[in-house]
């Protein structure tokens, strides 16, 4: 649906603003500019009318006569009295309209204040005839009630005419804590927020039936489906920030079960660093939520290893690629050189942190293949980096099962020409970024993988480069990835098509996988491989369901879900670690190493240069057989395989 396009101005300089008649226009700009004068007025009329009600009521039992000229003058002082501790206690600067209970109370104090000093003065003046006793009573009764009221009629009003002129959602907070008290508070005090709250869900039994500033805690979690259909509830706000994993899954899966709009609150330390109104800080809620994955702590290792080096990255303009532009960039490397042989991604990267660090970086772009020997030795012998990130390969499974002569020139080819070059050109650090599909491979992408990791090791054999790998699984929302390609199928109304109802994939954020690799390049003695924790596997059918749920739509009724069978060299799992690598944990509680396998470098550096040269012929089944022969752990199926 397309919005209509505001009116071009014939002035420039006009600015648009909200359309409302002359005479309302203008009384309402009379009204904000002299808003104290005014509310003072009316207090006064209110008090006067206070004041000589009660004299009226007595009128029998007074001569009314008499009193006419002891009614004005002590009328006077009352309104004097009350006026002055108005103004001492600030009743004119606050604004009505989003008081508290604070404000009603200090509203009493200031008549008690006023009406006492009105009360002791009135017993020297008037020391002839004295105020009925009733009169003081009454009058000080209508005066705070009638002024009370007044105050809260204008909030309700306030309110209701907000609600009319576009109508709030009806919310459910889940979570009866901290957060959620802040929520409410907040919601208070904003009579122009977008939500009003209508009750509240929490898993304590006891807090059931109790009221929260106003909410009522109607039920648990347990009852969240049948609580939205009672209220009539739009939206449900996750109000718990410090949520485990599995109560997260828990929680949301109820949510999942209404109409409802689904949002949360972030994670405790997200919003203690960001800081802010808790209001502000409500978002959608996000397929990382789902994964539960806890924030990165990095050490002072990274800052060490990139401040004032030259650091080049290549595949710079892919997902993973251009991300670790952004963290290095961070860290204020003397140059840092993204090498891609695609132009529009590099760009894009390019323009973002000249934007970003163009005064502190040192930006440069080199448009080159890694393929090509003479251009990256060249790169090398220029540009002299001190440290390299090797992110560039072909990672499309199905796609180089058609094309493994590709895969074997750009992932094996590539890797051995940036790491020789490395090496004879003095680069201190070279970090291989790898992939779980190197670990028994069933598909050619992952044998070249597992042959670049092979690579790394043997170049740490000879070299006084330190090269290391950091293997690990899926990014979520990474070029080529799962998440994109059911994102597109959603906005297309479906299906989503999953290739086995059983298929499992680890899962991590890109943001959290750099860090890591960062880290773990960092770490890195020579020769390790280092294994990222990617916490539990996540079955792709039940991502699916969720990332469908998250759009608003119901799995298999308004969007459905078809299984398509797995694709050539497609595992039912991926595997992190392979047997004969072992596996111990470094300080960093998400990073493991695999001890590096000892390889006759010779040999195996001669098998690179056949495989080469079969690559470069073409020859696609000579090519296929060679790798499983290089790769002892290669068990290349063409259809479906089980892991």
């Amino acid at each position: 649906m397309y919005k209509k396009r505001a009116p071009v101005l014939s002035n420039p300089t006009q600015k648009t603003v909200e359309s409302k008649p002359p005479a309302q226009a203008s009384f309402g700009a009379f009204v904000s500019r002299h808003r104290k004068a005014i509310l003072m007025l009316f207090d006064i009329v209110v008090l006067i009318i206070c004041y000589v009600l009660p004299w009226v009521l007595i009128q029998g039992r007074i001569s009314w006569a008499d009193s006419i000229p002891m009614l004005v003058s002590s009328c006077f002082l009352f309104v004097c009295c009350v006026e002055i501790s108005f103004g001492v206690f600030g009743m004119y600067d606050s604004l009505w309209r989003y008081a508290e209970i604070v404000e009603f109370f200090r509203l009493v104090l200031a008549f008690v204040v006023g009406i006492a000093a009105f009360f002791l003065l009135s017993l020297f003046i008037f020391n002839e005839r004295r105020i009925p006793l009733s009169v003081f009573l009454l009058s000080a009764l209508f005066a705070v009630s009638i002024t009370l009221y007044s105050r809260l009629t204008y909030r309700m009003y306030r309110n209701t005419r907000l609600q009319k002129r576009g109508r709030r959602k009806r919310v459910m907070v889940v979570g009866a804590g901290e957060a959620a008290a802040t929520l409410l508070h907040e919601q208070q005090r904003n009579a122009e927020s977008d939500m009003s709250i209508i009750c509240v869900v929490d898993d304590a039994p006891e807090k059931v039936g109790r009221s929260m500033m106003g909410a009522q805690i109607m039920g648990t979690t347990d009852d969240i489906p049948e609580l939205t259909v009672q209220c009539e509830i739009d939206t449900i706000v996750v109000a718990i920030p410090s949520l485990d994993d599995e109560n997260r899954q828990r929680i949301l899966n109820q949510c999942y079960k209404t109409k409802c709009n689904l949002r949360i609150l972030p994670d405790l330390r997200q919003i203690m660093t960001e800081g802010g109104d808790l209001s502000s800080r409500i978002r959608e809620v996000r397929v990382e939520d789902l994964l539960g994955r806890e924030p990165v702590t990095l050490s002072s290792r990274s800052a060490t290893l990139l401040a004032g080096r030259v650091v080049m990255v290549t595949g710079a303009g892919g997902s993973i690629g251009s991300e670790l532009c952004r963290q290095i960039a961070q860290y204020s490397p003397r140059r840092l050189i993204m090498l891609d042989i695609y132009e529009n991604g590099v760009y894009s990267i390019q323009q973002e942190l000249l934007r970003e660090y163009g005064d502190t970086v040192e930006v440069r772009v080199e448009i080159a293949s890694v393929r090509d020997t003479k251009k990256v030795n060249d790169l090398f012998d220029r540009l002299r980096p001190d440290v390299v990130f090797h992110a560039a390969a072909h990672k499309h499974v199905p796609l180089m099962e058609d094309c493994p002569e590709e895969a074997v020139k750009n992932n094996v080819c590539g890797t051995f020409n940036m790491a020789t070059a490395a090496d004879k050109y003095g680069t201190s650090r070279f970090v291989l970024v790898s992939t779980d599909k190197a670990v028994n491979p069933t598909s050619v992408m992952g044998a070249t993988k597992r042959l670049c990791e092979m690579i790394v090791q043997a170049m740490a054999q000879k070299s006084k480069t330190t090269f290391v790998a950091v293997r690990f699984g899926n990014v979520l929302g990474s070029n080529g990835s799962v998440l994109p390609l059911f994102k597109e199928q959603i906005a297309a109304g479906g299906p989503l098509t999953v290739t086995h109802p059983e298929i499992v994939r680890y899962f991590m954020t890109i943001p959290e996988a750099v860090s890591l690799v960062l880290e773990a390049g960092a770490m890195g003695k020579g020769g390790e491989i280092f294994v990222l924790d990617m916490g539990q596997p996540v079955p792709i059918l039940e991502l699916a369901e969720n990332l469908i749920r998250l759009a608003g739509f119901i799995p298999y009724e308004e969007i459905d879900i078809v299984f398509t069978g797995l694709r050539p060299g497609e595992k039912l799992y991926e595997e992190l670690m392979m047997d004969e690598e072992g596996l111990r944990q470094t300080e960093n509680n998400k990073i493991s190493i695999g001890s590096p396998i000892r390889l006759n470098k010779n040999t195996f550096f001669h098998h690179i240069a056949t495989l080469k040269e079969i690559a470069y012929s073409n020859n696609s089944e000579n090519l296929v057989q060679v790798l499983m022969d290089m790769v002892p752990t290669f068990q290349h199926e063409s259809g479906t395989v089980e892991g």
